[in-house]
């Protein structure tokens, strides 16, 4: 039988009423799986429960938290065949993200869940996202980080948060799904992730001076000027389109060039949920090439933050990590 590892770190899922409204309970929600028959019905992988003390508010988790639940999947590595992490869906995408990076080697599936409505809640989605999140775990198919929302398998850094109260809540604009849950679950072969050739290791995140620039027209960039001292280590440019910006007071690129002066790495994304980035289509977007700054391709924003972290982290120099931005690490990106 196989036996899957459920990591507990809060988030809506586990969350039950309080006079201040809902809030996560230590000790709550492992009652709660207790009462659910499925989840000892045959054909269920055996599960052990893992719980965060405190639990997090998805709001509040960074590096350390990114870390710690490294922490758990490396320690607990060769006792389980997967691992399923139950999270708030704000910072979802972005842990998933972190994880795929940092879960080097990774050829176990990593399922990250949780709800849009509480378990304990008679419309709850959280049994059915629990349940398929575990067989996936268990059916061994998908090496990877995988988030599962809704009745789809997304690539953990293909993820982002698409509706704040939907219960499909989770998009992959730029990636097929990996699977989709109907009666059966149907695995997308062709898109999933194979085995990984190297021996698994945990690459912890460090703090990482990280900004997110998102361009709107007026934007007034000389108020961005302060924060581009040699302190900070990347940037995310949310630009327009496929990576235009606007020309009309010529501050960016002057910015961006001092930036890259002091060491800054500058990410180009798109605003876009869907398409690709690419730098030089049109005379504003090569003028960001011309000063210094990388495309994102069609990586999302939650993915460039998480990749920016793990090679800073690693502790690449500037030209390696300029290189490997615009590289395919973990199929965060297409080419």
């Amino acid at each position: 039988m196989k036996k899957i590892c459920i990591i507990y770190t809060g988030g809506t899922i586990g969350m039950v009423p309080t006079d201040q409204g809902y809030a996560p309970e230590a000790g709550s929600f492992a009652s709660a799986l207790a009462g659910i028959d499925d989840l000892s019905a045959p054909g269920m992988p055996a599960w052990d429960l893992i719980e965060f003390d405190p639990l997090l508010d998805s709001s509040n988790i960074a590096v350390d938290q990114w870390n710690q639940i490294g922490r758990v999947i490396r320690d607990n590595y060769d006792s389980y065949d997967g691992f399923m992490v139950l999270h708030g869906t704000d910072t979802m995408a972005y842990t998933a993200s972190a994880l795929s990076f940092m879960l080097e080697g990774l050829d176990k599936p990593v399922i990250l869940t949780g709800s849009q409505i509480p378990l304990c809640r008679l419309r709850s989605d959280a049994r059915d996202n629990l349940i398929t999140s575990i067989l996936i775990a268990g059916d061994g198919k998908a090496h990877e980080v995988c988030l599962y929302f809704g009745g789809r398998l997304i690539r953990g850094n293909r993820a982002t948060k698409a509706s704040a109260d939907g219960l499909i809540a989770f998009d992959s604009p730029n990636y097929p799904l990996l699977a989709e849950a109907g009666i059966d679950i149907r695995y997308n072969k062709r898109v999933l992730g194979g085995l990984s050739a190297g021996e698994f290791h945990l690459a912890e995140f460090r703090e990482t001076s990280i900004g997110v620039i998102k361009v709107f027209p007026g934007i007034q960039f000389q108020l961005f000027e302060p924060i581009m001292t040699e302190g900070l280590n990347g940037i995310v440019l949310e630009t327009f389109g496929t990576g235009n910006i606007p020309n009309y007071d010529d501050a960016l690129l002057p910015m961006i060039k001092r930036a890259f002066d002091n060491g800054t790495i500058v990410v180009v994304c798109s605003q876009c949920p869907q398409g690709t980035v690419r730098l030089g289509a049109y005379e504003v977007s090569a003028a960001l090439t011309r000063a210094g700054a990388v495309s994102g391709f069609n990586m999302t924003t939650e993915a460039a933050v998480a990749k920016l972290y793990y090679l800073f982290s690693k502790g690449y120099n500037r030209d390696r990590v300029k290189v490997e931005m615009e590289e395919d690490l973990r199929g965060e990106l297409t080419l």
